[in-house]
């Protein structure tokens, strides 16, 4: 393996609360050195990053790779492709392929497909219940010793309480954290927007904030006597927010994150019957997105995830109630993160890193060794030689160009941005990397 020597680039490391202008040597796939004036003799390759940021790479935790059964949509390989193209050196399938990852046999299959065919770290989500059914706990056990890094129903929540309680106690013996799709189908049927003033106008049936926030506060209560590690996946609602930061100030084991379009967009980017912005849970008011924004500034939000969810162009020219749900988010959603976060002075670089790598490293027990892998998350000797640079004021236009997955089904595109991820390094490999 080549090695690499990164010199004179802003490294931030909030795993070890390391922010300095240092150089970065990498050796074999480790992180070799860290410090000033390294020597460059032994360097196969010297990348000077002056004005940039060296972060660990990034990491998402709630990607949709359509593997099995929807390679058409994508694949581990175009997903990975994708990724890395956003600077994520790590992502975390979730379970809602054709069939499920609600086996050890899928989750090994994950492993497999990936080691042959990713350019990234790919780690499964498996199934809660079997068949993503939400009517019989999956092989959780079995799961989590075959590699799975959590569980979750995602694209359903676990309607039934009885069920979610015997899923809460059975991920609670594993150690990993449930991650819940919160929305009460009951409150949601036929619904395909926020119920508000887009939905009234375009005569279409709205989607109550109550749907995701009656699931929360109900799991909130069941957990209680169980302990286990409750992750909600992209909220989208103020009183979500509300929600999860009563339950963690009473020192209950909750979490969450936000994707970037809640932070960014609101329901009038529907109007007009736009199927390019039509998500679940759906895009809300600006009282909500300046809500998560604060959310993730006050530390109630402690991840980042896109919910990267491609679908092909014949699937989103559908009429806007039988059209899919879901966008695309890996390509840019750094640049989404720093506009709603950093640039608006919400937060600053090194707190928007930590939501991107140990943050999530921590939620998926990756910030830990296993037999399956190395600890991920951080940059330090010893460590995985997984880097991603960062130039903060790169500006540039989100064009069908840069997105490297199979589909294209985004609100985002001719959208100006600023702040890039220029190069994305795996194991000592560089994965991507942009010309400046």
């Amino acid at each position: 393996m080549s090695h690499i020597l990164i010199t004179g680039g802003r490294v931030i490391d909030p795993a070890s609360s390391l922010d300095r202008v240092v150089d970065v040597a990498l050796r074999n796939g480790l992180v070799a050195e860290i410090g000033t004036g390294l020597t460059r003799t032994p360097a196969d390759r010297v990348i000077d990053a002056e004005g940039l940021l060296v972060a660990p790479g990034l990491i998402d935790p709630h990607v949709h790779l359509r593997e099995p059964g929807q390679e058409h949509k994508e694949t581990l390989g175009s997903g990975s492709q994708a990724a890395v193209a956003g600077g994520f050196t790590t992502v975390c399938c979730i379970p809602n392929t054709s069939p499920a990852l609600d086996s050890p046999e899928m989750i090994g299959f994950v492993e497999h497909r990936a080691r042959a065919t990713a350019a990234c770290r790919i780690f499964a989500v498996g199934s809660l219940t079997k068949g993503r059914k939400g009517e019989e706990p999956a092989e959780i056990s079995l799961m989590a010793r075959a590699g799975a890094v959590g569980f979750s129903d995602d694209g359903d929540g676990v309607a039934s309480p009885a069920v979610m309680a015997r899923v809460l106690a059975a991920v609670k013996a594993t150690g990993l954290a449930l991650m819940q799709h919160c929305q009460e189908p009951t409150l949601t049927r036929g619904a395909s927007i926020h119920a508000g003033t887009i939905a009234t106008r375009l005569g279409l049936t709205g989607w109550p904030r109550v749907a995701e926030e009656l699931m929360i506060e109900r799991d909130i209560r069941l957990n209680r006597a169980i302990g286990c590690r409750y992750h909600v996946q992209h909220i989208s609602s103020e009183g979500s927010a509300d929600l999860i930061r009563r339950a963690r100030a009473a020192g209950q084991p909750v979490s969450a994150e936000a994707s970037p379009h809640h932070l960014i967009l609101t329901h009038e980017a529907c109007d007009h019957y736009d199927t390019a912005a039509k998500m679940n849970p759906p895009l809300r008011e600006q009282r909500d997105v300046d809500a998560l924004r604060a959310a993730v500034a006050d530390g109630t939000i402690t991840v980042l995830a896109t919910d990267h969810a491609p679908h092909t162009a014949d699937e989103k020219a559908l009429p806007f109630e039988e059209a899919p749900f879901g966008i695309i988010g890996l390509e840019s959603a750094l640049a989404l993160y720093a506009e709603a976060l950093v640039h608006s002075g919400a937060i600053d670089w090194p707190r928007l890193i930590a939501l991107l790598t140990i943050e999530p490293a921590r939620l998926c027990n990756l910030d830990r060794p296993s037999p399956h892998r190395p600890a991920l998350g951080s940059l330090a000797p010893g460590g995985p030689a997984d880097v991603t640079l960062i130039d903060p004021d790169a500006r540039w236009i989100f064009s069908a160009e840069h997105i490297k997955g199979r589909s294209r089904n985004t609100p985002f595109l001719g959208r100006a941005m600023r702040s890039r991820a220029v190069l994305t390094i795996v194991g000592g490999t560089i994965a991507h990397q942009v010309q400046r």
